[in-house]
């Protein structure tokens, strides 16, 4: 299982200038990803920003965004910035998406909550075609420069359209922060219904977890701010690893589960919880 680590672009009122250095340092540590957590109505940094700044302070570590909330983005928009931060990066990022579910996270006028699944639709051709290098708008001009190459996609999600959409269009699935016996189902799904898409081999399946090795209760008050509107049924059962034994026990469970990725999501924006992570595994649990 690789193991990566989550950008704390979405902790409260955290110091957007630490995007960077936590990037270098995560690359340093050996993590195979940094990953951001996606949400508009909250005082963090926007996917695509904390993005955009890990892959300039980095050359070799994984980008995900786990998950980008798209419907709330004008489409062609949206894959114009993506096909900017993955050249970026030198072809190192993963679309990771979903459709979100709060009705205040959707802000664009024309682009709000109803009708979301069906817009996603639209979209995920319109990312094809935009990266494809094909004229947008009325011109005669594509929007993405000459090489630019087709991002691969992860869904997340609980619904079925949520599993069509990545058989159709996707690499794989994110497992939100929920313990094991939760998620399991989820993945299970997710491998049946690539098989019954007749799709080769098997799909990427990633699951996040949330962790707080220093102050711990800073790490809680701030998991239980960010979800404090979310469904009940998750709000009341976000992972939060908060020792060496906890980080270790979801890596072996995921692991049991045929996970390929974990990705521990930051709870506080402690710069020192990088190492602190690093600490609790050998080198070799992160990258291989």
């Amino acid at each position: 299982m690789r193991i990566g680590i989550g950008l704390p672009n979405q902790v409260r009122d955290l110091s957007p200038s630490i995007i960077p250095r936590w990037a270098a340092r995560a690359e340093d540590a050996g993590f195979s990803t940094l990953a951001t957590t996606g949400r508009y109505a909250y005082p963090g940094v926007s996917d695509t920003v904390a993005l955009a700044a890990a892959a300039g302070a980095t050359t070799t570590i994984g980008l995900l965004s786990a998950v980008l909330l798209a419907p709330t983005w004008p489409s062609a928009l949206l894959a114009k910035e993506i096909a900017g931060i993955d050249g970026i990066s030198g072809g190192r990022l993963t679309l990771g998406v979903g459709v979100g579910s709060r009705e205040d996270e959707f802000v664009v006028p024309g682009h709000g909550l109803d009708s979301r699944g069906a817009r996603l639709e639209s979209d995920l051709a319109t990312y094809r075609d935009v990266w494809s290098g094909n004229p947008v708008g009325n011109g005669p001009n594509p929007a993405v420069p000459s090489g630019t190459r087709q991002v691969p996609m992860l869904f997340g999600g609980y619904s079925a359209p949520t599993l069509n959409r990545m058989v159709r269009w996707g690499e794989g699935y994110i497992g939100g922060s929920l313990p094991p016996a939760m998620t399991a189902p989820s993945f299970e799904a997710a491998k049946r219904a690539w098989q019954r898409a007749g799709r080769r081999g098997a799909p990427k399946l990633v699951v996040l977890a949330y962790f707080a090795l220093g102050d711990t209760e800073t790490g809680r008050a701030n998991i239980q701010d960010f979800y404090r509107l979310a469904p009940e049924g998750i709000a009341a059962n976000v992972v939060l690893c908060t020792t060496p034994a906890m980080i270790e026990q979801s890596i072996a469970d995921y692991s049991d589960l045929g996970v390929d990725e974990i990705i521990f999501v930051p709870a506080t924006d402690d710069l020192d919880e990088v190492i602190r992570l690093a600490d609790t595994l050998p080198r070799k649990e992160r990258v291989r």
